[in-house]
């Protein structure tokens, strides 16, 4: 549920509403912890993101890696694109088929965006 929440961008309490609610499943183990399935988490940080609406930018220098979870990864005999949930922010990679394949990146599997870059925007909203 931690980890959930963390991924979502949001408090292990509404993670656990949202589970009680029915928007996202999880069973519970022998020991009685709330899991939820990589690939169901995918599909609703996908939905959640739809509904984000998002928030003014005062002032935000983002930071250079992004935890969350791959929601898509379409592969061709050379390349990979791959689509990372991390909050309210969709990550699009592409590489190399075999890179992707030797990660095993598939949608439900955590990664981190790490964005390199020799330009950077800070947008600063005038108040």
């Amino acid at each position: 549920m931690g980890q959930a929440a963390e991924l979502l961008g949001v408090s292990v309490d509404t993670v656990r509403r949202w589970v009680d609610a029915g928007r996202l499943g999880a069973v519970r183990t022998e020991g009685g912890q709330r899991l939820i399935d990589g690939e169901a988490l995918a599909r609703f940080a996908v939905g959640l993101a739809d509904e984000h609406e998002p928030d003014v930018v005062v002032g935000r220098s983002a930071r250079n890696r992004f935890p969350g979870i791959v929601t898509r990864v379409v592969k061709d005999t050379v390349a990979a694109q791959v689509e990372i949930q991390a909050g309210p922010h969709r990550v699009v990679s592409l590489m190399t088929r075999e890179a992707a394949d030797e990660l095993g990146l598939a949608p439900g599997v955590l990664a981190v965006a790490a964005v390199k870059s020799t330009s950077v925007v800070v947008e600063i909203v005038a108040g």
